[in-house]
């Protein structure tokens, strides 16, 4: 019987296998094609996120990762005006 847990696997996985399980989570199927199921899914996507978190590998780079942005006013939104954020628009107009 293995001797195999979840946290060793982590600290054994290569960088190989990291990118595999990230695109597996990314398009939600193996790399022959089969789809993964929501627990295979949410088992990947965790031992991605944890390869990410002990390999310190930069935030950019990281599974889920939304870069900031806003109609060019800074990253707080502040001075964005309602019609660029189209709150502007009468719903029940459209």
């Amino acid at each position: 019987m293995s001797d195999m847990t979840f946290e060793r696997m982590i600290q054994q996985m290569t960088p190989a296998i990291y990118a595999s399980l990230k695109q597996a989570v990314s398009l939600r199927k193996w790399p022959d094609g089969r789809m993964l199921s929501t627990e295979q899914t949410a088992l990947c996507l965790e031992a991605v996120m944890r390869y990410e978190a002990e390999n310190k590998v930069p935030e950019r780079e990281r599974v889920g990762y939304l870069e900031r942005r806003t109609c060019g006013a800074d990253s707080s939104g502040a001075g964005v005006s309602p019609e660029m954020t189209g709150l502007a628009r009468d719903a029940a107009g459209d």
